[in-house]
């Protein structure tokens, strides 16, 4: 068994609860308000979401200081320790972190065994043998902190000498009380819940709904429209769709690379049409966050200008192999009845990641693709 017996409860409790799902919004508004003020061009909202986290951590850190003072003012237990086994876990300076497995004897509890990892310097390294006696400290209160004493006091170090020990069973470990499920729930609510209030703030202004859903020819020159019998395209200074008709899919053999390259060309734009520059010329390519295909729906959210979000080169993307990623989504991953899918292609974590999700009676399941198209994580529905 674990024993952990007279450890506080430091995870279970209400006030840890709240910290645990503070710390989660803080979390996910900060996240969300950088992903959305660089997309909708708000500074503001792109600086909130570093000022907070930083002045939040401030709070935890000013609000820590009595609980520390606390801690530091109560006066460590000394006991006699018997190293089990030691491993040196790396290190490249003169001082090597080790693991050693201890059995600690206290003059006036049982005896119990820990884990530590402590550094010790290079040249004091040979002292430290398995059956060694060493010279411990910890707090009464968590007797886990265990600290080897490299210089005990004279009465402790004679003691030392000529202590012999008996080994505890190793189940007799004592360890900090885990977090618990109750205090992760909270902080992935938490997380959750403030991504989803800035983004529903700036719902309008992220998905420009307006210029989506009524093109026509009074639009206003950065939103202007075209279309045809066959597709709808709309283009404004943060986005850009393209709509196809019935009985048309944008696997359809190089209908999506015609219909990027008519977002990033320029094509659609206000300026420059009068020119007759119809066969969309490079120079007014522009770079995306994001690009989402459905059956008949492109979206691209372009880069706004002097942006440091991570951004790439939508012309760049493996389109050719996409109707396969969405043929293994749809074939392999447990949905027997697919019903939709999605491709969304993104830099958020870096480097250029290509997601395809796809939902079904069984629920959803998705798969990860790199920038050429080659699938590198599989999550199955279930």
């Amino acid at each position: 068994m674990t024993i952990t017996a007279g450890a506080p409860p430091t995870h279970s409790t209400p006030a840890a609860l709240a910290r645990g799902f503070l710390t989660g919004g803080v979390a996910g508004t900060s996240l969300a308000a950088l992903v959305v003020g660089g997309i909708i061009e708000r500074v503001p909202l792109f600086v909130a979401g570093l000022v907070v986290p930083a002045v939040y951590g401030l709070l935890l850190f000013l609000a820590g200081a009595p609980r520390r003072a606390r801690e530091a003012a109560v006066v460590p237990r000394t006991a006699l320790a018997m190293i089990e086994s030691l491993k040196a876990i790396g290190g490249e300076s003169s001082d090597v972190p080790v693991r050693f497995d201890l059995t600690v004897a206290p003059d006036d509890e049982p005896a119990y065994r820990v884990e530590i990892t402590q550094d010790i310097n290079l040249v004091d390294l040979p002292d430290y043998r398995p059956r060694g006696i060493l010279v411990v400290q910890y707090p009464p209160d968590r007797p886990w902190r265990v600290r080897i004493v490299k210089r005990p006091p004279l009465e402790w170090e004679e003691r030392a000498a000529g202590a012999r020990l008996d080994s505890v069973p190793g189940p007799a470990t004592v360890s900090e009380p885990p977090e618990g499920c109750a205090f992760g729930f909270v902080v992935l609510l938490g997380l959750l819940l403030g991504a989803a209030a800035v983004i529903g703030l700036f719902r309008a202004d992220l998905f420009d709904e307006d210029a989506t859903a009524r093109p026509s020819s009074s639009s206003k020159p950065s939103a202007a429209s075209s279309s045809s019998t066959s597709s709808t395209t709309v283009v404004s200074s943060a986005s850009g769709t393209v709509a196809l008709g019935p009985g048309q899919s944008m696997l359809d053999k190089g209908e999506l690379r015609r219909a990027v390259d008519s977002l990033i060309k320029g094509k659609g734009m206000g300026e420059g049409n009068d020119k007759g520059n119809d066969k969309g010329e490079g120079k007014n390519k522009r770079a995306a966050l994001t690009v989402v295909v459905q059956e008949r729906l492109l979206s691209v959210v372009f880069s706004p200008t002097g942006t440091q979000a991570p951004q790439f080169d939508p012309g760049s993307l493996p389109y050719e192999r996409f109707p396969a990623l969405v043929e293994e989504a749809r074939t392999t991953l447990g949905i027997r009845s697919p019903q939709t899918w999605q491709i969304t292609a993104d830099r958020l974590t870096g480097s250029l990641t290509i997601r395809v999700g796809v939902t079904g009676p069984e629920g959803a399941a998705s798969l990860e693709a790199d920038g050429q198209g080659k699938v590198v994580r599989r999550t199955p529905a279930g």
